[in-house]
């Protein structure tokens, strides 16, 4: 074996170790596809999620848990856009959701309330290795009381 033959081999080892730490870096919830949704909807509540997508943790704020939560989640789907927004669309008012305002378009927004909360539903195309959809969802209360800042 040539020094030439020993570095390339090298290279090559490193590389795929530092993909493979990539690929699973644990930012969802792992086990069967119905532990992961159960966990999904503890954290979420009654939000219902696309099949199959996956929380991105690095890229989410949850505070709180189940129906109230607040904050950012961000989420990897695997179905296309247009098949997202569509069960969003669909899925939301079933789950008691209203329907306030939805645009389709590259970067689709739908917005629902229910109750004294509204959600905020963004979605983008996912890159063209990873996600076929970027889903984020905003979640607040709907009369949140928001100062703004003033000029000094």
């Amino acid at each position: 074996m040539t020094f030439q033959t020993l570095k390339f081999s090298t290279l090559c080892l490193v590389l795929s170790t530092l993909l493979g730490g990539c690929a699973s870096s644990g930012d969802s919830p792992t086990g069967t596809p119905s532990e992961v949704q159960e966990i999904q909807s503890q954290l979420l509540g009654d939000m219902p999620l696309p099949a199959a997508s996956k929380i991105v943790g690095s890229d989410s704020l949850i505070i709180g848990r189940g129906d109230n939560w607040v904050g950012r989640v961000v989420l990897s789907g695997v179905q296309t856009p247009t098949d997202i927004y569509a069960f969003f669309q669909a899925e939301y008012p079933r789950a008691g959701w209203t329907t306030v305002s939805a645009v389709k378009s590259k970067t689709s927004i739908l917005v629902f309330t229910k109750g004294d909360r509204t959600s905020t539903v963004e979605l983008n195309e996912g890159p063209f290795t990873g996600p076929k959809t970027i889903i984020t969802i905003t979640a607040s209360p709907k009369n949140a009381n928001v100062v703004a800042p003033t000029k000094k």
